[in-house]
């Protein structure tokens, strides 16, 4: 009996002793934005970040991600101060969204690849040569916030993921605490265009919750989508007060300003347009996005804020690295 009690306590103290060494794992499933149910073992030790790499310094996933797409490394500033500032080593890349490299993240054997809903057939390949997918697209402000405690989740960094969002959630307080004081009838007129002058963004997605956020009105709010097609007759009819660019777009507020068709519109006549950062919409940079659009639309309110100042204290706090270092990789 004695050597029964002992060869138990051996074998449970064995299992501890792993569990501690190899660190201690779950299954959990994942609904995602296809609606596509995920089984995934947490923490996640080896992932691909095809579309939210602004979370890997973030919640700190360096060692989690194998891989990232080409997006990461030739566009976004904040990848770029990380990995080529020497800070941190640089990862195997995939491809973009729109267009994979299949072989690549094979041959990265991940757990996981996190990476947009647009491209379905991608999806279907990798899961049907044993590669977990999950597909995001987050339309709103609150699927955001989801999308960052998944990540959370997935790499057992809950506490971080939610320190994140009390961040992002001060410096939208930090706005509405100015535009709060705005009278409804001096809010601006507000249009957000995409990768061509006439893509508008609609009443969907995260865009137009940073407008209202803002205390601007969507003047497309009146399109169930998330961006759309339009005349240039139906912006001249809209007449918004100002004009914000999508920050990876091709052309900026030259384009617009030097454009005899835009001239009609009450933006371009009064030199209101304006660029936004190079910077991803679906991270916690969305909050630095909406504190420089509501200083462009309501300077008056925000004489006391140092823009560069409140986003270098932002930077530090959510990246771990200072806003000056990342904006001499900034693509303008």
């Amino acid at each position: 009996m004695v050597y029964r009690t002992f060869y138990k306590i051996l074998v449970i103290l064995t299992i501890l002793f792993g569990l501690i060494k190899y660190g201690f794992t779950s299954v959990i499933t994942v609904t995602d934005k296809l609606g596509r149910k995920v089984s995934v073992s947490v923490p996640v030790k080896r992932a691909i970040v095809v579309i939210t790499y602004e979370l890997i310094p973030a919640l700190n996933l360096w060692d989690q991600v194998v891989g990232v797409s080409d997006w990461a490394e030739k566009n976004c500033s904040l990848y770029r101060a990380f990995v080529f500032g020497k800070l941190k080593q640089i990862k195997p890349t995939v491809g973009t969204g729109i267009n994979v490299n299949v072989e690549a993240i094979l041959k990265l054997n991940p757990d996981v690849v996190i990476t947009w809903s647009y491209n379905t057939e991608v999806i279907n390949f990798l899961e049907k040569r044993g590669i977990k997918v999950i597909a995001i697209w987050p339309e709103s402000l609150p699927e955001l916030y989801e999308v960052i405690r998944l990540h959370g989740k997935l790499f057992g960094k809950e506490k971080r993921a939610e320190e994140v969002i009390k961040e992002m959630n001060r410096m939208f307080n930090l706005i509405n605490s100015k535009i709060s004081k705005i009278p409804y009838d001096k809010r601006k007129k507000v249009l957000h265009i995409g990768g061509k002058p006439t893509t508008v963004s609609g009443r969907l997605g995260v865009i137009h919750d940073i407008i209202e956020l803002i205390g601007g009105l969507n003047v497309a709010k009146e399109i169930n989508a998330r961006n759309a097609e339009v005349s240039i007759e139906k912006i001249i009819k809209w007449n918004p007060d100002i004009i914000f660019i999508w920050g990876s777009a091709g052309y900026d507020e030259n384009w617009l300003y030097n454009n005899l068709q835009w001239r009609f519109v009450k933006a371009v006549r009064e030199r209101q347009v304006y660029k936004l950062p190079h910077w991803s919409t679906w991270s916690p940079r969305l909050a630095s996005i909406a504190l420089y659009m509501a200083i462009k639309a309501y300077p008056e309110y925000f004489k006391d804020i140092n823009f560069e100042k409140e986003v270098n204290n932002f930077y530090k706090k959510i990246f771990g690295i200072s806003y000056y270092i990342v904006k001499k990789y900034e693509k303008y």
